[in-house]
């Protein structure tokens, strides 16, 4: 009967008993605790002001939905992609050189299995229609996957150009987007010629390293690959055709992704993911570019949102900071890595010690009578690639100045092998990593960011076991420095020459000197450029 009665009372009511019950249980339950749950104020509840339940609830203001105009920094890197000339002779020549080595750099990472094992299309067998060609391979991918392979294989031995500021970076490693995507549309049908190439080369070295200059990723944690994803993202957004509003959602997109962690280029996490860090910058790039082109929108504060936006959330409260207008000065005045595979910043310490290793020949010595060694270098060096202890991996030997100057010192070079796990079972190494000293010249520190200078200097003195004290190696500016441009430029054809050499015929190989080399090289189109570095199947 109960039931019935209870079944025909109108739901807000038995809803209401329901209630009734739980509180009723609740107030039991607290009247049994052994202390009182709220302090009593001496006037009644009667009698209290409104203002006391005002003041214990928290006001929370709504947030403005209004779109704001997008952040200047969004819109500055826009026009510069659609609207800003590249006129410098400079320029265009040094990035003619820059792609040159850079696909050499590519070509010479083939002949290591830890990369190429990471190349190839996710489905294995799979071919795209008018896919990107993966140079030195037979791949033939979408253009997202191309930019992970083309991006992977150029950073894989450390050996591509760099630019040094407050932050560190490769921009060349921006060729993987670029020249994916380029390739992808000139086989399309779309009359893209090496022009395109190298003016978007200039366009992403001016992006990164102006955003470089003055503004510390590293300081905060961030590794330098997000300044290849935002400059591969600008550029390849003209190249697929999106407009300048376009281009900005699609810059505001590589701001707001994920960005990489540092830890591993550092010690004790050093391992592979550096050398493809910028491949995966680079497809992310092609992927949110690809993305805004269907119809995604961006965000137009996403550097300066309060609270949510990159410089609150990432860059401790800093906006970005810049030396000079975007222009060609990044292109015109950046580092080559000719002579050693080395981490730049011990470039010079390297060409220093090989100068030592023939010293100690000419006084019928060695290695193995040294019985201290001092390096004078730059701060970066000092937060970068000052290791002592057992390295762990490839990863972890090129990025450790003391094991890049035990090597030349003992071997009189320094090669991409030198960091196998074969070369380094030499006890020799680790014994003379331990005699050395790194210590920072505050002059090699300042004039590292001079804008005149931009020295990577560093001096290495060596003392004897005999008491012998051998005259101090200093070298402030290496090969690949723009002050010694003429120098190294045939050097840099030579490295060119010896990475193609292991892949292809002698025939092949003249005919891609030739075409580089050629005065109407710009008007090649870039799938017949591509074409050159493809490997029979």
């Amino acid at each position: 009967m109960l039931s019935s009665a209870r079944r025909s009372l109108p739901q807000t009511l038995r809803v209401r008993s329901s209630v009734s019950r739980v509180q009723t249980a609740a107030i039991s339950s607290i009247s049994r605790s052994s202390g009182p749950l709220f302090q009593r104020s001496p006037r009644s509840a009667a009698t209290a002001p409104k203002s006391a339940f005002v003041r214990n609830m928290s006001a929370f203001h709504a947030e403005s939905a209004v779109r704001p105009e997008p952040d200047k920094v969004l819109q500055d890197i826009a026009d510069y992609v659609h609207n800003y000339k590249i006129d410098s002779p400079l320029a265009f020549e040094t990035a003619r050189l820059c792609l040159i080595d850079t696909i050499g750099c590519g070509l010479e990472a083939l002949r290591f299995p830890a990369c190429t094992n990471l190349l190839g299309p996710v489905v294995e067998g799979t071919v795209v229609p008018n896919g990107t060609k993966v140079p030195g391979t037979n791949f033939q991918l979408d253009p997202i996957r191309g930019a992970f392979n083309i991006g992977t294989q150029i950073r894989w031995l450390d050996y591509n150009d760099c630019f040094l500021a407050a932050e560190w970076g490769h921009p060349s490693d921006n060729l993987g987007a670029i020249l994916a995507v380029a390739d992808h549309l000139a086989r399309k049908g779309e009359p893209l010629t090496v022009h395109e190439v190298l003016e978007g080369m200039i366009k992403a070295h001016e992006i990164q390293g102006g955003l470089a200059l003055l503004n510390s990723f590293n300081r905060v944690g961030l590794d330098h690959v997000v300044l290849v994803k935002v400059a591969s993202t600008a550029v390849v957004s003209k190249l697929i055709g999106l407009d300048r509003a376009q281009t900005i959602d699609a810059i505001s997109h590589a701001w707001a992704d994920g960005q990489s962690l540092r830890t591993y280029r550092h010690a004790p996490n050093t391992g592979s993911r550096k050398s493809w860090a910028a491949g995966d910058a680079c497809s992310r790039a092609v992927n949110l570019a690809y993305l805004v082109k269907r119809g995604e929108k961006g965000m137009p504060s996403v550097l300066t949102a309060k609270t949510w936006g990159f410089y609150d959330v990432l860059f401790k409260g800093k906006p970005f900071e810049f030396q000079m207008p975007f222009g060609s000065y990044i292109m015109e005045n950046v580092l080559f890595k000719i002579s050693y595979p080395a981490e730049f910043h011990a470039q010079t310490a390297v060409e220093a010690a090989c100068i030592l290793h023939k010293k100690l020949k000419e006084l019928g010595k060695s290695s193995d009578d040294i019985k201290s060694i001092r390096i004078r270098t730059q701060e970066a060096a000092m937060r970068i690639i000052n290791k002592k202890g057992p390295l762990d991996n490839f990863a972890d030997r090129d990025h450790d100045i003391n094991y890049m100057v035990a090597y030349p010192l003992i071997y009189g070079n320094l090669t991409s092998e030198s960091y196998t796990d074969e070369a380094a079972k030499d006890p020799r190494i680790d014994e003379l990593r331990a005699k050395i000293t790194c210590v920072e010249d505050q002059r090699f520190s300042v004039e590292y960011h001079e804008p005149s200078k931009r020295s990577i200097g560093n001096a290495l003195l060596v003392e004897l076991k005999d008491g012998t004290v051998l005259d101090e190696v200093e070298i402030e500016y290496p090969v690949g420095h723009k002050r010694r441009r003429a120098e190294g430029t045939p050097l840099l054809f030579q490295k060119f020459e010896r990475h193609i050499a292991p892949h292809f015929s002698q025939e092949r190989q003249e005919k891609i000197l030739n075409t580089v080399n050629d005065a109407n090289f710009s008007k090649l189109p870039v799938d017949q450029f591509t074409n050159l570095f493809v490997k029979s199947s």
